[in-house]
C-alpha cells in the first residue's frame, strides 16, 4: 500500500478490455500499475503507471511486485499473465482465486484435460505434445475429426479442424505458430447440440456464487470461423444441462481448492448427450463478456474482481437474473483491407443500446483469424427471445462492415 493508504493494483496486459477495470479500480480509489512490453497499448493512457516488462518473465514480474509493494495483481482478459499473476500472488502472499499449482492446470490445455479425465469430467479424448512425431504417430487414438491447438493460447489463435490424419501436420504448424510454450494439444472434435457457451462466472470462498452461461455464435464466412463472432444471454441449453454443468462447474472449483475471484468458462451440449466443461480459466474472457453481463444481469463481475484482487469486501451476489435479451456483436471484417463504414439495418437501429466502433475510415483491418482482429462490439436488447433468434440467423444481413 502506499504512504497515502491507497490500494495499488497491478494489471498485467494492456488491451482496451483492461478499460473498465481501470475504471472500477480508480472508482474504488486504487492506485493502477499497468505492465507489459508494448508501451503504445490503450490501457496505458490510463493506468497512473506502467512499466515496459514481459508479463511471461514470472521473476522480472515478481522483481517489480516487490519493488512497488503491491496490494493486488490480475491479468483480466490477458490469458498470457495469468499464470504470471497466480505466481507473483503465491510468492507475496496476495489475494488471488488459485494457488500456482491450480492456475496452472487451468491454463494448460493438455493439463487441464488430464485433470477433468482423472476426476472423471466428461472429456474428449485429448493429448498433449511438444513435438510433431509424437503427434503423428498417434493419429489412430483419435476419432476423428480433431481439433488441434496450442496449450497455452485464448482467443481461438491457431485453432483448426482436421478431418484426416494427413492433413495434421500443417494444423501443428498453425498451433505452434501460435503457441509461448511449444506445446499444443490435439482433441475429439466434439459436435455441439445448439449453441455452445462462453461467458463469465465468480466464485466466493470456494462457493460458485455467480455461474451463467451464454449463446456462442460463429462466422463461417470468417477468416477463422471458430472465433467467436456473437453472444446472447440468457442461453437456450436445456435447464437441465445448466444445471449439470453447474454443479460439475462447482465440484472443479472445490478439488482444485479455488477462493474467490473471476473465471472465464466455456461449455457445451454435445449430440452424445453429454455436457462438457472446454475452459475454465481464472480471469475475466475478452470479448467484453463480463461487461454484458453486467448490461444483461447487474452482475457487478468487473468491479467485484478488482475489489477481490486487492482483498476488499466485495458487492453481495447472486445467480443471474436477466434484463430482456441481450446480444453482443464481434465486428470484424471478412478479409484484410481499409475500413470504410459500418452499416446497420434501419429495422435493427432501435434495438442497438451500445456501439463501439475501434476504427475510423480510412483504418487498415485485418481479417478475423482470431478475436484479436475484432475492431469493435455492438450491444442490442431484444424484446424476445424469438425476435433475438431471427437476428442471429442472419447477422451478416443486416450487420455489415464495408471495407474499401
Amino acid at each position: 500500500m502506499s504512504q497515502s493508504g491507497q490500494k495499488k493494483i497491478m494489471l498485467l496486459g494492456g488491451l482496451r478490455y483492461l478499460l473498465p477495470v481501470i475504471k472500477a479500480a480508480h472508482k474504488n480509489g486504487y492506485y493502477v500499475i499497468t505492465v507489459d512490453y508494448i508501451p503504445d497499448n490503450i490501457a496505458h493512457k490510463y493506468s497512473d503507471e506502467y512499466y515496459n516488462i514481459s508479463i511471461l518473465d514470472k521473476e522480472a514480474v515478481l522483481s517489480l511486485t516487490k519493488e512497488l509493494d503491491i496490494d493486488g495483481i490480475m491479468s483480466f482478459a490477458v490469458d498470457p499473465g495469468v499464470v504470471t499473476a497466480a505466481y507473483v500472488a503465491e510468492k507475496m502472499g496476495l489475494p488471488f482465486q488459485g494457488s500456482y499449482e491450480a492456475v496452472s492446470i487451468l491454463q494448460d490445455k493438455a493439463k487441464f484435460r488430464k485433470f477433468l479425465t482423472e476426476h472423471n469430467f466428461n472429456v474428449p479424448t485429448a493429448k498433449g505434445y511438444d513435438n510433431k512425431a509424437d503427434a503423428l504417430a498417434d493419429t489412430a487414438i483419435f476419432n476423428w475429426p480433431v481439433i488441434v491447438k496450442p496449450v497455452d493460447s485464448a482467443g481461438s489463435k491457431g485453432v483448426s479442424k482436421v478431418d484426416t490424419p494427413e492433413r495434421l501436420i500443417d494444423a501443428i504448424d498453425y498451433a505452434l505458430s501460435e503457441s509461448h510454450n511449444g506445446h499444443f494439444i490435439i482433441e475429439d472434435f466434439l459436435e455441439k447440440e445448439g449453441n455452445s457457451s462462453d461467458t463469465d462466472c465468480f466464485s466466493i470462498n470456494g462457493e460458485l456464487a455467480f455461474c451463467s452461461f451464454s449463446n456462442q455464435f460463429f462466422d463461417p464466412n470468417a477468416e477463422n470461423p471458430y472465433t467467436p463472432a456473437a453472444f446472447s444471454w440468457p442461453s437456450t441449453m436445456p435447464a437441465n444441462i445448466q444445471e449439470e454443468l453447474r454443479s460439475e462447474l462447482q465440484r472443479l472449483v472445490t478439488l482444485l481448492k479455488l477462493g474467490t475471484g473471476i473465471y472465464n468458462v466455456e461449455t457445451r451440449l454435445c449430440k452424445n448427450g453429454k455436457p462438457y466443461i472446454m475452459e475454465f480459466t481464472p480471469r475475466g474472457g475478452g470479448n467484453r463478456l463480463a461487461e454484458m453481463l453486467d448490461i444483461a444481469a447487474n452482475a457487478h463481475l468487473i468491479e467485484n474482481a478488482v475489489k477481490a484482487a486487492v482483498g476488499d469486501s466485495i458487492i453481495p451476489m447472486s445467480m443471474p437474473e436477466y434484463d430482456g435479451h441481450i446480444a453482443e456483436i464481434i465486428l470484424h471484417a471478412d478479409n484484410d483491407g481499409i475500413f470504410d463504414r459500418l452499416e446497420i439495418a434501419d429495422d435493427k437501429r432501435p434495438l442497438v443500446i451500445e456501439t463501439d466502433l475501434w476504427v475510423k475510415n480510412g483504418d487498415k483491418v485485418n481479417g478475423f483469424t482470431g478475436a484479436n482482429n475484432a475492431i469493435g462490439t455492438l450491444v442490442l436488447r431484444f424484446p424476445t427471445r424469438e425476435a433475438l433468434e431471427r437476428a442471429m440467423i442472419s447477422i451478416n444481413d443486416w450487420c455489415k462492415i464495408i471495407i474499401k
